[in-house]
């Protein structure tokens, strides 16, 4: 960012900021702020982004991405990951392990870290719980965590073992470590295909039922209070879950809790129309279910917001219902996503916080924040822009929002001394 790029007349949103929620304009250079004021002037040297209803925030980070990158380059490599990243208006994401190999020791995490090093969005690793992704030794998580890994989870293989999660509870505690936990108990889940329901009987289709989600939430809950330890909750997806951690939260356990966005905007009628782009895990549950994880975001009881980025190639979704890879693309949806849900129940302040502050909070990463000389982290967007999703960065194309009007988009991002344009 050699050349200067200014900002006119944008809103900024950043509660750690003495201009949060004033129109100002903002003058980068050389990866640093140099000047807030309400009116600089522009010069022919100058990148210059100037439009109505502009917003800048902190850079939005995503806390649950697959990269796929090594061992499933076809479905997604670290290069194309960063691009849908930074075109969803994202400048940090949290990188999920279930990789080939999966990443358990500290070797795949400096592969992960030196390969994306000097792309425009962050990447941080995050490491297996288990060794292999197997689910029955702990994984090298003491050496992962001094080679960068930013938090623990085997992603979409639930712990079953409890022993094994009470010892990871008990062994991060020593480095200030963090387990996430994805709560699905497969003895109950088991073949599954969605959401057990009246629809899933009319389909004809093996239901999961909820109780397979919130048996593991109990569970994960009376171990973090018996080891005291630290847990974050991935993806939960039903009401109970949602009122389990709430309740948990007040008697004071630390734990915090994500959802994803497409549970947020999908219910699991979606699924009468066999498409495999409606298949996911957690699955699409019922419209009472999303209207309890929209008030426990609400009341704070939902911490973050996910894309839960899965890319899966044509080979693993261009099959019968049953038979297809749960997952769909989000990174270059979530944040229209989530307006389009929380609409004006939720003000857009709360939703920087929950895109922006929370997640790097949980995580314990330094936040980005708009004053002059700091360091520049940002995401410049439109929260009423109204856009066609007809262009897809991700190598793969499962979703099932293509040519889709969505409204909010991010314009631009900058991260040090690079920007990309989100378009």
């Amino acid at each position: 960012m050699s050349q200067e790029i200014l900002i006119k007349s944008a809103k900024i949103i950043d509660q750690n900021s003495k201009f949060h929620n004033k129109k100002m304009d903002v003058l980068l250079k050389d990866g640093i702020i140099k000047k807030i004021d309400k009116n600089i002037k522009a010069t022919s040297k100058q990148i210059v982004y100037d439009q109505k209803n502009l917003h800048l925030s902190p850079g939005w980070f995503d806390m649950k991405v697959n990269f796929r990158d090594p061992g499933f380059e076809h479905k997604e490599d670290l290069k194309s990951g960063n691009n849908a990243a930074a075109t969803g208006g994202f400048t940090g994401v949290a990188c999920m392990p279930s990789t080939c190999p999966p990443v358990h020791t500290k070797s795949q995490v400096e592969y992960i870290k030196n390969k994306s090093a000097s792309m425009i969005v962050n990447v941080y690793p995050v490491g297996t719980i288990s060794y292999n992704h197997e689910g029955k030794e702990i994984s090298e998580m003491f050496d992962m965590h001094n080679s960068g890994a930013i938090a623990f989870s085997d992603d979409k293989k639930p712990i079953k073992d409890s022993g094994l999660m009470i010892r990871a509870l008990q062994y991060v505690q020593g480095f200030g470590g963090l387990i996430m936990s994805h709560p699905n108990d497969t003895s109950i889940s088991h073949n599954g295909m969605m959401n057990e329901s009246n629809t899933s009987t009319m389909l004809g289709l093996v239901g999961i039922p909820e109780i397979a989600e919130e048996i593991m939430v109990e569970r994960d809950l009376a171990l973090t209070a018996y080891t005291n330890g630290k847990l974050h909750f991935s993806t939960i997806s039903t009401a109970k879950s949602v009122a389990l951690i709430r309740a948990a939260k007040k008697k004071g356990l630390k734990i915090t809790a994500e959802i994803s966005a497409n549970n947020l905007v999908l219910d699991d009628t979606s699924v009468e129309s066999f498409d495999s782009n409606f298949k996911l895990e957690p699955p699409l549950r019922n419209k009472k279910d999303i209207k309890a994880l929209i008030k426990g975001v609400k009341d704070g009881t939902i911490d973050t917001i996910c894309s839960d980025h899965c890319p899966e190639d044509v080979e693993e979704k261009d099959r019968d219902f049953q038979d297809a890879t749960p997952g769909i693309i989000g990174l270059e949806t979530c944040f229209s996503l989530i307006l389009s849900a929380l609409g004006e129940d939720v003000s857009i302040d709360e939703i920087v916080k929950i895109m922006s502050t929370n997640p790097r909070e949980i995580l314990g990463l330094p936040l980005p924040t708009i004053n002059v000389n700091e360091r520049v982290e940002l995401t410049l967007f439109d929260p009423k822009l109204k856009w066609t999703y007809n262009k897809v960065y991700s190598k793969s194309k499962n979703t099932p929002f293509l040519e889709q009007e969505l409204m909010g988009r991010a314009i631009a991002i900058f991260n040090g001394d690079q920007v990309a344009d989100c378009n």
